[in-house]
């Protein structure tokens, strides 16, 4: 089976370059070379080249081998953390219908 690249929108392409960049600008803060970072994620340099620059056809988890040999891989668990979105659909699920009162039984 041939791998495809995914197919992104403009906007979706761009988050990714950003986040490229930001790996790249976190490997240069720790002044660690290209190649030292690719070995301790054992990849290619090719690879991490790749991702620094934000490709969308590398595997999500060569994304994360990289940040780990930066010590960045809780900042993976952030991802979607926080769904805005996703807990006001649920509450709105959660919230029953308005009932008439209840009547008094007499006694």
């Amino acid at each position: 089976m041939a791998n495809k690249t995914p197919l992104l929108l403009p906007r979706d392409q761009r988050i990714m370059e950003v986040l490229g960049e930001n790996i790249k600008l976190a490997r240069l803060r720790r002044r660690l070379s290209g190649q030292l970072v690719a070995e301790r994620a054992g990849i290619s340099r090719t690879t991490l080249i790749s991702i620094e620059k934000g490709d969308e056809g590398v595997s999500i988890g060569f994304y994360l081998l990289v940040l780990h040999a930066l010590g960045l891989e809780k900042d993976f668990l952030k991802l979607a953390a926080d769904d805005i979105l996703g807990r006001k659909l649920q509450d709105l699920q959660l919230v029953t219908p308005k009932r008439a009162p209840k009547r008094k039984k007499n006694d």
